[in-house]
């Protein structure tokens, strides 16, 4: 079904997330759902831009998107370090052709002026950025993995690929020779579920670089007794097996309490 279309009078923004540089949304809402709950949605709702969880579950094209990167590319060309795909939505949204069809080209735009990209997703990156090179081999590919048991992901992530795919395509990407990085956020507290940690991270021990944030704005993880200790000791895990393992690691403020 073809998405319903939106134009914005801006797309590319100065990030405040502590490991981006400079971001663009060229979806509004996002079709995975994410009941963790998910901030986009709540800062989205809260602003009055979606009214309902199923108007934020049926995303929209920003059909204006490449005409307002071909514009601003020039303005910010001398500041930019990189572009982050993205923060309020998905660019490879899982079985959503249209939106990966725009992230592609996106990508394609922003790596022809010399700029490279980090990219996010909970869905499967498309076999074809394997064969991208030049400019484009600078670009950081990553999935958000916090579990890898699919009953956890069909209650909180249920429109979203499932864990298996996300790695396998992440790990075809790294075969290929590019870089590419795992975001555990929000990794949930055992009162949501019991999970080895270790065995997670294992999991994702080819990668370049792994994020480690906690859980916030969840009622249920915020009552969990010991909160501060349970992520302080996992932070120490992360940091261990990256330094173990030859990975950077980026742990989000917040998750770690002294």
């Amino acid at each position: 079904m073809k998405l319903l279309e939106i134009q914005r009078k801006t797309l590319l923004y100065k990030s405040e997330v502590e490991y981006a540089d400079f971001c663009l949304n060229h979806i509004e809402g996002c079709s995975h759902g994410c009941k963790y709950p998910c901030y986009a949605y709540m800062m989205k709702r809260r602003c009055g831009v979606v009214k309902t969880y199923k108007e934020w579950c049926s995303p929209k094209i920003v059909s204006n998107a490449l005409e307002l990167l071909d514009k601003e590319i020039p303005k910010y060309k001398n500041k930019i370090k990189c572009v982050h795909l993205c923060f309020s939505t998905d660019p490879f949204m899982y079985e959503q052709e249209q939106v990966c069809d725009l992230s592609l080209k996106i990508i394609d735009t922003l790596n022809k002026n010399n700029i490279r990209c980090t990219v996010l997703t909970k869905g499967v990156f498309p076999s074809e950025l394997g064969n991208r090179n030049g400019f484009s081999n600078k670009n950081e590919y990553g999935i958000t993995l916090v579990s890898l048991n699919e009953k956890f992901r069909e209650e909180f992530e249920p429109n979203s690929a499932n864990f298996k795919d996300r790695i396998d395509s992440l790990k075809y990407l790294h075969k290929k020779g590019f870089k590419t990085w795992v975001s555990m956020e929000p990794y949930p507290t055992p009162n949501l579920i019991k999970q080895d940690l270790i065995e997670i991270l294992e999991s994702v021990s080819f990668v370049d670089k792994i994020v480690f944030g906690k859980l916030n704005y969840n009622i249920k993880s915020s009552e969990f007794k010991y909160n501060k200790e349970f992520y302080n000791s996992l932070t120490l895990t992360v940091i261990k097996f990256c330094k173990k393992n030859g990975i950077d690691y980026h742990i989000k403020q917040g998750t770690q309490n002294q």
